[in-house]
């Protein structure tokens, strides 16, 4: 495939009412403190802010209708607390009785729990990324281990 044309995207992830809401933006290239003071001025229904996002590039040849997704990074999570099953066994929660199932059933290993604006909880996946996030701040850095 010879591509003529290549832009790449930023995708904001905030708590939504069943799934996440999403925003898409054009972003210069793949840079991860640019996204991120982009994510400040994100809002979603009922003020949820972002908890995550992802970019992806998007190309298309020079007879193509419409671009298509051509690579997409891992997702890169604004702050939030690694738990794993043994984790939130041991927090003893009856609420938590769905994320445990989900977590025995889908064989998860870890998910990501983020409190930006409403609770989202997430599986952590290999390549995804945890940014030490301050809403106030311009400061970055992986925590990821």
């Amino acid at each position: 495939m010879k591509i003529s044309m290549k832009k790449n995207f930023v995708t904001f992830l905030s708590p939504g009412t069943f799934v996440a809401e999403s925003t898409t933006k054009e972003i210069e290239s793949w840079d991860i403190h640019k996204a991120t003071k982009m994510a400040r001025d994100i809002q979603e229904r009922h003020g949820a802010t972002p908890y995550a996002f992802y970019f992806t590039t998007r190309g298309r040849e020079k007879n193509d209708l419409d671009s298509k997704i051509i690579k997409t990074s891992g997702t890169y999570y604004l702050g939030g607390t690694i738990l794993t099953l043994k984790d939130i066994k041991a927090r003893k929660d009856q609420n938590d009785h769905i994320l445990i199932r989900n977590m025995e059933a889908n064989g998860w290993k870890k998910v990501i729990q983020n409190d930006n604006s409403w609770r989202w909880t997430q599986p952590l996946r290999r390549g995804d990324k945890v940014i030490n996030y301050n809403p106030n701040s311009d400061r970055t850095h992986s925590d990821t281990p």
